[in-house]
C-alpha cells in the first residue's frame, strides 16, 4: 500500500488545533505493559501521544511517514523521532513494551502492520489503538456542524467508516483487554474550533475538489451559533481505546 499523506500540507495546523490526550490514558496503558523500557508511538503525527508516553517509559520511539509532521513534533528528551512507515519501523526485534497508535490505525496496511507489531514486541507486550470521533459542542453549534459534515462527508478518504465506528470494526487480531472510559475534551474559542475543522482531511479534499473552503462557507453560521467568538465552549468527542496483549 502506498503511503497516503493527508496531513503534511497542514502539519502546523494539526499541532495547534487538535485536542490533547488525557494523561490518565498513558498511565493506564503503562500499567499494562510488562516493563517501562521502550514504547513505540506509531503514526505519531505531532508527537502528542509520544510526549504522554515519555512520562512513563525510559524511552519512546515515535515514527511517522510524514516528514512535515515529524518537523512539527514536540521535542522531548526521552523521545526519538524517526520518519518511517508503520509497516517498516526502525525498531529491533522483541524490544517494545507498548505500541500505541493514536488516531492513525485506519491509515495503515493492516496485513503488513500487525506482523511488524508482533516482530518488535517483547513477551507480554501491549498494543493499543485510540480513536476519537463524533465531535459535540452545544445544540446551536451542533446543528451548524451537522450541515458542515453533510457537505464534507463525501470527501473523507477510505477508512473513515472505521473511525465513525470508534474502531470497533477495524481489523484487530490480538487478545483484547478491558479498558476504562476516558474523556477527550477541549476548551476552545471559535477561531480554534474552526481551525480544528480545517485539519480534517475531508475539509482539505473538499476544498481542493470544489475550489471553495467549506469552513469559510460556514464561518458566519458558526459565528451566529457560537456567540462571542472569544467565549470558551467545551468541545467533546466520543473516545474509544482498544488494548490487547500481543500474541
Amino acid at each position: 500500500m502506498t503511503f497516503r499523506d493527508h496531513f503534511s500540507g497542514h502539519a502546523a495546523e494539526y499541532r495547534e488545533f487538535r485536542p490533547a490526550y488525557p494523561p490518565e490514558l498513558f498511565a493506564f496503558l503503562a500499567s499494562l505493559a510488562p516493563g517501562r523500557g521502550l514504547a513505540w508511538d506509531c503514526g505519531t503525527g505531532n508527537g502528542q501521544a509520544a510526549a504522554g508516553l515519555a512520562e512513563h517509559f525510559e524511552a519512546v520511539v515515535a515514527t511517522d511517514a510524514s516528514a512535515k509532521q515529524i518537523e512539527q513534533a514536540e521535542p522531548h528528551p526521552k523521545v526519538k523521532y524517526a520518519i518511517a512507515t508503520a509497516e517498516h519501523s526502525p525498531l529491533t526485534d522483541a524490544s517494545v513494551d507498548l505500541t500505541v497508535v493514536a488516531q492513525a490505525l485506519h491509515w495503515f496496511d493492516h496485513d503488513r502492520f500487525y506482523p511488524e507489531v508482533r516482530r518488535v514486541s517483547r513477551l507480554g507486550a501491549v498494543f493499543a489503538a485510540t480513536c476519537y470521533f463524533d465531535v459535540n459542542v452545544k445544540d446551536r453549534v451542533n446543528r451548524v456542524l451537522a450541515r458542515f459534515q453533510d457537505l464534507v462527508r463525501p470527501h473523507w478518504p477510505a477508512g473513515r467508516a472505521w473511525v465513525d465506528a470508534g474502531y470497533t470494526t477495524i481489523p484487530f487480531p490480538f487478545e483484547p483487554i478491558r479498558t476504562p472510559r476516558f474523556e477527550l475534551t477541549l476548551d476552545s474559542d471559535l477561531p480554534r474550533f474552526l481551525g480544528y475543522l480545517q485539519t480534517w482531511s475531508a475539509t482539505k479534499v473538499c476544498a481542493k475538489t470544489t475550489g471553495g473552503d467549506p469552513v469559510a462557507m460556514f464561518a458566519e453560521a458558526f459565528a451566529e451559533a457560537w456567540g462571542d467568538p472569544a467565549a470558551i465552549q467545551t468541545v467533546r468527542w466520543a473516545f474509544n481505546v482498544r488494548a490487547a496483549r500481543v500474541s
